[in-house]
């Protein structure tokens, strides 16, 4: 069974989805988290369930990282499904500490990709079903632009400087 819920933050009405997990705060392990707009987010399905209360400890979380809570999303989550490579990216990504960044070229380095793999690994973030929580925004270019966000470049900023990364305005 797939549950959802939308939640009001900063970036605009969250797309919660998540599985049921008895083992789970709140009996449910977040699948996806979209913003309203996002390339390749989720989109409500006929038989999905609408239930709030499944995502009440999610919420809680998110809510606090949004007042500025500077610890890791200690979120279950539903089992990772994307190609091994994404599931690597995707590992990286988590390894990047709150309001720090690194660029496409480290990554690919701390997967062990060659250098010129930067293309498959900005094609796998792009491809996280889990904006914010899995901090996709972390990843600038080379030459410390913001490129590249499935949410909207305003979005990468915003989400920056409440970390409190000093971001350049302009964007590539």
């Amino acid at each position: 069974m797939t549950l959802y819920t939308t939640l009001d933050s900063p970036l605009g009405d969250l797309l919660l989805v998540g599985e049921p997990d008895p083992a789970a705060p709140g009996g449910t392990a977040l699948a996806s988290l979209s913003v309203p707009g996002q390339k390749g987010g989720a989109a409500v399905q006929d038989g999905w369930t609408h239930d709030p209360d499944a995502f009440t400890a999610i919420a809680r979380r998110l809510r606090a990282y949004f007042d500025g809570a500077r610890d890791p999303f200690a979120l279950d989550r539903a089992p990772v499904r994307g190609t091994d490579f994404q599931r690597r990216v995707w590992a990286a990504l988590e390894a990047i500490p709150y309001g720090t960044t690194t660029t496409y070229g480290a990554i690919a380095a701390a997967i062990g990709a060659p250098r010129g793999a930067v293309r498959a690994i900005g094609t796998a973030i792009g491809a996280n079903p889990l904006l914010v929580v899995r901090p996709c925004h972390r990843v600038i270019g080379a030459d410390g632009s913001l490129t590249g966000y499935a949410g909207g470049l305003a979005r990468k900023r915003q989400l920056l400087r409440l970390e409190g990364v000093a971001v350049p305005d302009g964007d590539r």
